[in-house]
């Protein structure tokens, strides 16, 4: 198993938002590296959801439904989706702001690559902000 982060403007798409639905296909990424690590997750993965802009913090957890597919919100074959399912909403958001001041995170790609939208996480990395989610 794999672990990712998974970025959404909470205006246009939230953890309630997510929630309600249940399952949602992650699309609309329009960035090579991104499009890559999406065309990495395999069923069964698990990513954390994290609001970007504003709140600044992540969410919950989701896990990976359906392996990349060409993104229908495109005309280019190129840029692709998964279908995630909503898992959990954690009790306590874990703010980026904790994830700076945690040792454990230091290496953390949401830091290192602070604007990019869909990343892997390590096992510890996933662990560590479960714990913190609490």
């Amino acid at each position: 198993m794999a672990y990712w982060l998974i970025k959404s403007d909470p205006e246009t798409y939230s953890i309630d938002d997510f929630q309600k639905e249940g399952k949602t296909d992650w699309d609309g990424v329009r960035n090579y590296q991104a499009r890559n690590n999406l065309a990495k997750m395999v069923v069964g993965d698990r990513a954390l959801f994290y609001h970007s802009n504003i709140g600044k913090s992540i969410m919950g957890i989701a896990e990976i439904t359906k392996e990349s597919f060409a993104d229908l919100t495109s005309n280019d074959p190129r840029w692709l989706a998964v279908e995630v399912k909503f898992i959990s909403k954690f009790a306590k958001p874990v703010s980026l702001e904790t994830i700076k001041n945690t040792p454990k995170l230091k290496e953390i790609a949401l830091i290192r690559q602070s604007r990019l939208s869909v990343m892997p996480l390590t096992e510890e990395e996933y662990n560590e902000i479960l714990e913190l989610g609490k």
